[in-house]
């Protein structure tokens, strides 16, 4: 059996495209969120490089604005749990 596939969440997320940012300091980035469940999100950005451990996730669509940590990161999608 192949563990690196295996669903390691404790809840399964749902496929969205929406627009969102990442906030930290005086900088934000632009990501697409992929995913998301009641936990977390996966998030698709230019690239991973900057970005740091802690931030804020904003929804553009309404402006809710949700603190995060980084659960993993590749060089252009990163899952975050929420705070």
């Amino acid at each position: 059996m192949n563990t690196g596939s295996m669903e390691r969440r404790s809840t399964l997320r749902n496929r969205v495209l929406m627009a969102g940012t990442i906030e930290f300091g005086a900088d934000a980035i632009n990501c697409v969120i992929r995913n998301m469940s009641i936990g977390g999100a996966s998030l698709d950005v230019t690239s991973a490089i900057g970005i740091p451990d802690r931030f804020s996730l904003v929804f553009k669509a309404d402006g809710v604005r949700i603190p995060c940590h980084i659960a993993w990161r590749n060089e252009k999608r990163i899952g975050v749990a929420f705070d």
